[in-house]
């Protein structure tokens, strides 16, 4: 029997101004949320509410009223809950309606949306913790499985959430390291003892995310039954279909007039015509089902365009350079003790400054483009390293700069 597990991404980032080299020194402001331009945070998350959270969260909330085994799953950055909690509180209340209900799962992952374990782990720890504290703040719940940033996953992701607790992990459910093995099991990753790894179904979960508009896709238009025909096409041969993307799928990515929020409403009640199919949240599944092997990823994978790696956001010589730039700074910052010097090299970390200098042809490029404000990656990597430049200057001006900094 598969059991189907929707688990849904909900972050929007704080974006930064036009930022100009006559700006370092003078103005310590980085993030646009006043201005009338299409950098404006606060009109980008509006925006998306209207069009994405607010209609999808009304009809989730409705499904699960309807269909008492149906269950679904999300994750949020600590910045977009920082946004909810400032600009729209009515869309954050309309999430924790759905919480309320018993049957929806929040994970853990980093506050600032960061790729902070692959360059300093007691970082990377320290947002998870801050993480956890505001879910648990604001939901009142404890996080039990992790995903990470873009679900960027390898070996040592999964050791450490181990030893941490987690009773299951997120990942990308991609052919490279699976070879002749499906997505649609719980395996152990390797080196680990308890904790499980749940595998994206991409294939299935692209239809959905990337697809479903495509007029000139072989399967368009995808109907709600046709797709409860291959997920129970899986009877037999899986144990859970994992249906990871964007929430911003429903509205922003696939527009309403597309029919993606009628394709949602019929969604539960065509997977469940079919008696062996049912519903179930990631910790659920780590109970209901045992792994089926063991499964090494000594590399890092994402679910991230067509190379699923992470160089979408590392993969040039810019990225490269802006990323190490911030992450040298981490113990002078930390020296300083100022806390708003620290939490704006935190959101400096945010993985969307990163994509935004991308300048490799990606295959699913045409929807990150609804968010991306700036007209080139030089653009958005000039923004960036004057905004942190002078970060730089604030933290030697504090008199506390750390000696290790280079």
């Amino acid at each position: 029997m598969p059991s189907i597990c929707p688990y849904f991404q909900v972050h929007q980032p704080l974006r930064i101004k036009r930022y100009r080299v006559f700006d370092v020194g003078h103005d310590h402001s980085y993030f646009d949320d006043e201005s009338d331009s299409n950098l404006n945070n606060r009109k980008v998350l509006a925006k998306v509410a209207e069009k994405s959270y607010l209609p999808a969260n009304e009809l989730i909330l409705k499904l699960l009223r309807k269909y008492p085994q149906f269950r679904v799953s999300y994750s949020f950055s600590g910045v977009i809950l920082e946004q909810l909690e400032k600009y729209l509180p009515k869309v954050l209340s309309s999430f924790k309606k759905l919480v309320n209900t018993g049957r929806v799962e929040i994970l853990s992952e980093t506050y600032y949306h960061s790729l902070a374990f692959f360059y300093s782990l007691g970082e990377f720890e320290s947002q998870v913790s801050q993480h956890r504290e505001k879910v648990e703040k604001i939901f009142g719940v404890k996080p039990k499985v992790f995903r990470n940033t873009e679900l960027a996953y390898s070996n040592e992701l999964a050791k450490w959430a181990d030893r941490k607790g987690y009773k299951a992990i997120l990942a990308e459910g991609w052919d490279s390291f699976l070879g002749w093995r499906s997505p649609n099991f719980l395996y152990r990753p390797k080196g680990t003892n308890k904790i499980k790894l749940m595998l994206k179904n991409y294939k299935l979960s692209d239809d959905i995310a990337f697809r479903f508009s495509e007029q000139t896709w072989s399967q368009w238009p995808l109907t709600a039954d046709k797709f409860a025909s291959w997920v129970s096409n899986i009877n037999g041969n899986g144990q859970v279909v994992n249906l990871f993307m964007d929430y911003e799928t429903f509205g922003e990515h696939q527009w309403a007039d597309k029919g993606i929020f009628e394709f949602l409403e019929n969604l539960p009640k065509e997977l469940i015509k079919h008696p062996d199919n049912d519903f179930v949240t990631p910790s659920e599944a780590v109970k209901r089902y045992q792994v089926m092997d063991e499964v090494d990823v000594p590399f890092i994978v994402t679910w991230a365009d067509s190379e699923r790696d992470l160089s979408a956001w590392v993969g040039n010589a810019i990225q490269t350079s802006a990323i190490d730039f911030i992450y040298k700074m981490e113990n002078g910052i930390k020296n300083t003790s100022n806390k708003r010097l620290l939490n704006d090299w935190r959101r400096l970390q945010t993985s969307d400054h990163f994509y935004y200098m991308c300048t490799k042809w990606y295959s699913d490029g045409d929807v990150h483009k609804y968010f991306n404000p700036y007209e080139s990656p030089y653009d958005a990597f000039i923004s960036y390293m004057n905004a942190a430049s002078d970060l730089k200057l604030r933290m030697e001006k504090s008199g506390k700069k750390s000696t290790s900094y280079a």
